[in-house]
C-alpha cells in the first residue's frame, strides 16, 4: 500500500475498472473521469461498476466497453459478479467512493493496481488498495462535484479533458420516447417543459402548490405543456399533482427507464427541478436547466455552463447543509421561496432562448 500525492503507472494498461457505488448524480458527475481515463488510455477497455440500474445511463456511450451493476441480490449472485470481475483481469482500478463495499469489491477483483483516495483512520479500507492518493491541502476550495473523482485520477498523473458530464442518447431510444410523447398528443414541434418536483429528501422539495402556479404560468404565457418526470415510487404523488393543475400537465413519472430518461429530457425546451439527479441528467444531454436550491450548496452540485441556472432563497442561512430546520426535515428557506421568483427566472431563460431560436429561423429563411 503506497500513500502519496502522486503515483506513477508503470505497467501496461489494457483493462480499466471504475467503481462508483454512489447515487445517480454521482454516476453523472463521474463521467468526466471516465472520459479522462479513456483519453489517457485510448486502446484500453474501460468498464464501470455501479449500483443497479445506474449504469443504464452509460449504455449508449461508446467509450464505455462493459458495465457491471450490483444491487440487493442474493449472496450467490454477488459471488457470480465477483467471479466475473476477476475473470476480466483488470490492470487498473479506481474506487471513487469512501465505503467498505467498494473497497471489498476492489480487493477481491484481483486488479493489479487498485487506487482510491486515502482516508486517515480507515485502516481496513485503505489496505484494500495498492495505491492511495493523498492530495496536498488546497489553498482555496474547489467547487463542482466532478472534482471528487478527478482528484483521485490526478494522483496517478491523469489529467481531465473536461469537467462537464455528457450523456449520449441513441436514436433508437429517442424514437421510443417520441412515440410515448405522441401517444399523449403532445406536439414536439411546439416543445414542452419538464419538471421534477421530487427528491429523496423532503427538505430539498418546494411546495407542490407553487409548482402548480409555475405550470399554469408557463402554459398561459408560452402555451407549452409540462411533463412531470420521476421514479415509479413518485408516480402516485405526480398523479395527484397533475389532477390538481388546471393547465396541461402530463405524468411521466415511472414511465421511462433510466436509460430513456435522458432522451425525454433532451427533447425538453427547459428542465426545472429541485436538487436531485434530473437536472444533472438534463444538463448532460444539453438541455437548459433551472434548479431550485435551499439547504444544499449549489456551488457543489449545480450543473456548470451558461445554459444552467439556479434559484436561491433570500435567506442568509442558506445554504446551511442541514437536513431541514432544527431537525424537522422541512426547510423554511424553501417554504418562503416565492413562485414569482422562480417564474421570473423561467421567463428570463425562455425569452432569451426564444429570441435565439427566432434569430436562427430568420437566418435560415433568408438563405
Amino acid at each position: 500500500m503506497l500513500i502519496c500525492a502522486q503515483h506513477k503507472i508503470n505497467i501496461p494498461i489494457k483493462k480499466i475498472l471504475i467503481i462508483q457505488l454512489g447515487d445517480i448524480g454521482d454516476v453523472v458527475w463521474a463521467i468526466p473521469t471516465f472520459q479522462a481515463l479513456k483519453d489517457a488510455f485510448p486502446n484500453a477497455e474501460l468498464s464501470v461498476l455501479t449500483r443497479n440500474p445506474f449504469c443504464d445511463l452509460l449504455l449508449d456511450d461508446s467509450s464505455v466497453g462493459k458495465v457491471f451493476q450490483i444491487g440487493k441480490e442474493s449472496i450467490l449472485r454477488q459471488l457470480q459478479l465477483l467471479l466475473s470481475l476477476r475473470r476480466e483481469r483488470f490492470d487498473l482500478l479506481f474506487d471513487l467512493r469512501a465505503d467498505d463495499r467498494g473497497a471489498f469489491i476492489s480487493f477481491l477483483s484481483g486488479a493489479r493496481m487498485r487506487a482510491a483516495l486515502y482516508y486517515p483512520g480507515w485502516t481496513c479500507r485503505n489496505r484494500a488498495f495498492t495505491h492511495l492518493v493523498d492530495p496536498p491541502p488546497q489553498k482555496e476550495r474547489v467547487f463542482g462535484a466532478a472534482e471528487q473523482s478527478l482528484k483521485i485520477i490526478r494522483g496517478l498523473g491523469i489529467k481531465e479533458t473536461t469537467t462537464i458530464p455528457k450523456i449520449f442518447v441513441s436514436q433508437k431510444i429517442k424514437d421510443k420516447i417520441i412515440e410515448l410523447i405522441d401517444a399523449e398528443k403532445i406536439e414536439i414541434q411546439r416543445r414542452f417543459i419538464t419538471i421534477n418536483p421530487f427528491s429523496r429528501w423532503a427538505y430539498k422539495e418546494w411546495s407542490m402548490a407553487k409548482w402548480s402556479e409555475l405550470a399554469q404560468f408557463i402554459w398561459q404565457k408560452y402555451t407549452m405543456p409540462t411533463i412531470v418526470v420521476g421514479s415509479t415510487e413518485e408516480s402516485k404523488r405526480a398523479e395527484r399533482f397533475v389532477s390538481a393543475v388546471c393547465s396541461p400537465v402530463f405524468n411521466f413519472a415511472g414511465r421511462t427507464t433510466l436509460r430513456e430518461m435522458p432522451a425525454l429530457l433532451q427533447l425538453s425546451r427547459l428542465h426545472i427541478g429541485v436538487d436531485s439527479a434530473a437536472p444533472q441528467i438534463a444538463a448532460a444531454v444539453g438541455t437548459p436547466t433551472l434548479t431550485i436550491y435551499g439547504p444544499s450548496d449549489w456551488r457543489d452540485w449545480a450543473p456548470p455552463g451558461d445554459r444552467n441556472h439556479v434559484v436561491l432563497p433570500d435567506m442568509d442561512c442558506s445554504p446551511c447543509h442541514q437536513k431541514g430546520c432544527n431537525g424537522s426535515g422541512q426547510s423554511e428557506c424553501l417554504e418562503k421561496l416565492s413562485a414569482n421568483k422562480v417564474q421570473d427566472a423561467v421567463e428570463t431563460i425562455l425569452d432569451n432562448n426564444m429570441t435565439t431560436l427566432k434569430y436562427y429561423t430568420e437566418v435560415i429563411e433568408c438563405k
